[in-house]
């Protein structure tokens, strides 16, 4: 095998450069580190083929882009003879996408205030706030929408609504909505929240169920979905070890022998 060292030098090296770049940014399983380390040019060959190649589908939103920033600069000088409220919604629904959250947000506002009837409008215009950290802005275009429809979104408006809340001190509130939401929706982003707020209220051992929910949520997904949850399972990994370590600390200590 040593023989044919000389046939893998100096590309051993360069795919193992390509493929440690690609675990610190998309962050898979760490068991791939070691293989990429010490698997040398077989083991960075084999996290390729596993885990990059199949992660090329989600180039689409790369190339994507490059799409959306023209139709952006369309919009832009469509606006300035139509200023139309589907215009505006566009061209905030395409800011949001590029997660430009000021600039969306002004969109947003620019076509309610023309037609204030679209709840489509009110969730973006939300969910721009939400990316501003502007939580009670947020809670107000929420409450419009979860109120016209309990369930939009397949009930991440309410689910959105329930996290603002408590990031705000509205514990109840979150209370309630959470006991609904969590009834019909199990989406990784709903069960990280949820984990988040009973943490938040102190229920450790009920906030450490609803985490380890999620990261067994991984398993049911297929690998596409797997990869574009990627970031959620992530987080509550990381709550999950959290709370964990919360729990041995609480845990009552044998009694010091006289």
């Amino acid at each position: 095998m040593f023989g044919l060292s000389h046939l893998f030098y100096p590309w051993g090296f360069l795919v193992q450069i390509v493929a440690v770049v690609h675990f610190v940014r998309r962050r898979p399983e760490n068991y791939w580190l070691f293989i990429i380390l010490f698997g040398g040019f077989v083991g960075a060959s084999a996290y390729i083929v596993v885990e990059m190649i199949p992660d090329l589908g989600l180039l689409h939103g790369v190339m994507k882009g490059f799409g959306r920033r023209s139709r952006i600069q369309t919009l832009e000088n469509q606006i300035i003879d139509n200023p139309s409220p589907g215009n505006y919604e566009e061209l905030g629904e395409l800011y949001l996408e590029e997660k430009n959250y000021p600039k969306a947000r002004e969109a947003f506002t620019k076509s309610i205030n023309s037609r204030s009837d679209s709840p489509h409008a009110f969730y973006h215009r939300a969910q721009s706030a939400l990316g501003m950290n502007d939580y009670l802005a947020a809670i107000a275009d929420l409450e419009r929408v979860v109120v016209g429809d309990p369930k939009f979104d397949y009930y991440r408006a309410a689910g959105l609504l329930a996290d603002a809340c408590a990031k705000t001190g509205g514990l109840d509130r979150a209370a309630l909505l959470y006991a609904e939401v969590t009834k019909f929706s199990s989406t990784p982003e709903t069960l990280y929240n949820y984990s988040c707020f009973l943490k938040l209220q102190g229920r450790t051992e009920e906030a450490r169920e609803w985490a380890q929910k999620l990261i067994a949520k991984k398993r049911t997904l297929p690998r596409y979905m797997q990869r574009i949850e990627r970031p959620w399972f992530r987080k509550g990994k990381g709550l999950l070890r959290e709370l964990n370590k919360a729990a041995t600390s609480n845990s009552p200590q044998p009694p010091v022998p006289a």
